[in-house]
């Protein structure tokens, strides 16, 4: 364009210059003042011309000096690309690249209380878990959360984390790998209803398996990253099975970091009923102690293939509810030398379940829900405990407190009313509370006397 546009002006300086001799030809009949003008007219060309060169120039240099800063710097952020990818720092995405692909997020894999997971496909052709994160206040809480928890950290039973993205006023995403096969609950537990894609009832093996690969994984975050860190959310829907049903744990959203030199940390009552520890019920603070009783809860369920807390309606009076608690359960046949009783009926007619196995797998869940938190182990001890290399001893008889808050009509209850609530709780199996209460909740000390 700038090449045209030089010729033009050439030719009309000419074309002028022509113009401009004829006229001083006529009108000055070759007199001194047209030898004047002719060179006045040939220095203006010239001037002209050589200006128009070296523009020519310069721009020529321009254009490949352009072109070698370009290829520099695509070849720089193809580097840095590279580096990120190599060092697992996320990347940025922008919000037209998520939508595109998640098709305009259609397929939605999962929905919890504040974010909707989505599945998709990156222009590289990988496929991605894209959560997005509704809310204002809880919605950046927990989007810091998670991206200070998972962003460094690189374990192979744990999700990984390969970017996110920040829509202004808007709701947040993070993109995740995409795992296949779901999560544990469609796995280990019955299901009457065929909307789900994924699930089955998972093998005595694998899920030995998933429960020493969960417990790698948090036994990683409390003892070898450089600040400890508590997942505080471990159930069944956080543990997804990859295509070879190796567990990997995800979902970081209310995870708390800690100094290696803390102990406790106070934090609101945020989780999942039926795997709380009792000293984040009450208040008292949370430690790694509190993801062991969690992960304790879920190993029973693992073995069970069943929920810890059922409901059982009474058969002449729907308005009462019995809680039927099966850790108890399991520490009564524990006690009574019939612990393959507490084993998934589906898989005990299977057969070919080491009974030694279970009673180890069954000792460890119970010491990691003791009431008191020092009782309990560690998690780079229960991977020791699970994989043999350390006997297992029968854990201690305790009194198992369950504290289920269904719903909260008006105040929230506060720490001193929990410990009276405990305090003022009978010894006895089951406690059945009409669900009409103004805090409708159960409250039951399930074995000791």
């Amino acid at each position: 364009m700038e090449e045209r546009r030089a010729n033009v002006i050439a030719i009309l300086s000419v074309t002028a210059l022509t113009i401009l001799i004829i006229i001083a030809r006529v009108c000055l009949k070759l007199s001194k003042c047209f030898f004047l003008v002719v060179g006045a007219g040939v220095a203006a060309i010239l001037a002209v011309s050589a200006c128009l060169l070296i523009r020519r120039r310069l721009h020529r240099r321009r254009k490949v000096r352009e072109a070698q800063l370009v290829s520099e710097g695509r070849e720089l952020r193809i580097e840095y690309s590279f580096l990120r990818k190599v060092a697992g720092v996320p990347t940025k995405f922008r919000y037209k690249e998520l939508e595109e692909a998640t098709d305009n997020f259609q397929t939605l894999l999962g929905r919890g209380s504040s974010a909707s997971v989505f599945k998709g496909i990156l222009s590289d052709g990988t496929s991605v878990a894209v959560k997005r994160i509704e809310g204002q206040e809880n919605g950046e809480k927990e989007f810091r959360s998670e991206v200070a928890a998972i962003a460094s950290v690189q374990h192979i039973n744990l999700v990984r984390l390969l970017g996110y993205c920040c829509v202004p006023t808007g709701p947040r995403f993070l993109v995740y790998d995409f795992i296949p096969n779901g999560s544990l609950d469609k796995w280990i537990f019955p299901r009457n209803d065929n909307l789900s894609r994924h699930g089955g009832c998972l093998s005595w093996d694998l899920r030995v398996r998933v429960a020493l690969d969960v417990a790698k994984a948090l036994s990683y975050l409390h003892h070898d990253c450089r600040s400890r860190i508590l997942h505080l959310d471990v159930k069944p829907e956080n543990i997804l099975l990859d295509e070879n049903y190796h567990a990997v744990v995800s979902d970081f959203g209310l995870s708390k970091l800690m100094r290696k030199d803390e102990s406790r940390v106070i934090t609101t009552l945020r989780g999942t009923k039926g795997y709380l520890a009792p000293e984040w019920l009450l208040e008292l603070g949370v430690c790694e102690k509190s993801d062991i009783y969690s992960y304790g809860m879920v190993l029973l369920e693992i073995i069970g293939g069943r929920r810890n807390v059922c409901v059982i309606e009474h058969e002449n009076d729907n308005s009462r509810r019995r809680f039927q608690y099966f850790p108890k359960v399991v520490s009564e046949k524990l006690r009574e030398g019939r612990v393959m009783e507490v084993v998934d009926q589906r898989l005990v007619h299977l057969g070919g379940i080491d009974q030694r196995e279970v009673k180890r797998l069954t000792c460890v869940a119970l010491w990691c829900i003791q009431e008191k938190p020092r009782l309990r182990p560690t998690m780079a001890h229960v991977v020791e405990l699970l994989e043999g290399r350390v006997p297992v001893e029968e854990p201690p008889e305790t009194k198992m407190i369950i504290v289920d808050l269904l719903s909260i009509d008006e105040e929230p209850i506060r720490g001193h009313q929990r410990a009276r609530i405990a305090a003022m709780a009978a010894p006895q199996a089951d406690s059945i509370l009409p669900s009409s209460s103004r805090y409708s909740f159960s409250l039951s000390i399930l074995s000791g006397r």
